[in-house]
């Protein structure tokens, strides 16, 4: 049994098959993903009901799985947006959270190196969220 947080196997495999560089779409529930995400990611359905689970969820539990280097979000018609002040706090300070006009956003959620597509509940507007793998640290090694 894993004691680890993340215990869904699709998700863990689909992670296990990204690398540095590889992209994390987190989608919310308004997110087309069978039009406007890689065809080729692995697609995980969260998306039990409206709701349910959130982007925060996800998030919080994909942080204690994977390195993230750089996060996106969908830029808003120009209102604040809770759910990027969430995921700012998150990712915390050493992770650049960058938003994107929402169709540049989609451009970037179709290419080749999103590897893993997540549906979920978030009803929140303008929650999705791109994450980039990075590469967990190596702690040099000290001979002798």
């Amino acid at each position: 049994m894993l004691t680890y947080p993340l215990i869904h196997p699709p998700l863990l495999a689909a992670l296990a098959s990204a690398g540095h560089g590889s992209r994390i779409l987190i989608a919310d529930g308004h997110f087309p993903c069978s039009t406007h995400a890689n065809p080729a990611a692995a697609m995980i359905h969260l998306n039990l009901r409206p709701g349910l689970l959130t982007g925060d969820q996800v998030l919080e539990t994909l942080l204690d799985a994977v390195a993230i280097e750089h996060a996106a979000v969908m830029a808003s018609d120009g209102a604040p947006v809770p759910a990027h002040d969430d995921y700012r706090t998150a990712l915390g300070e050493a992770v650049p959270l960058e938003a994107v006009e929402r169709f540049a956003f989609y451009d970037l959620a179709r290419a080749g190196d999103v590897a893993v597509v997540i549906a979920t509940g978030d009803q929140r507007q303008w929650s999705n969220l791109l994450l980039t793998i990075g590469v967990v640290g190596v702690t040099p090694r000290k001979d002798h």
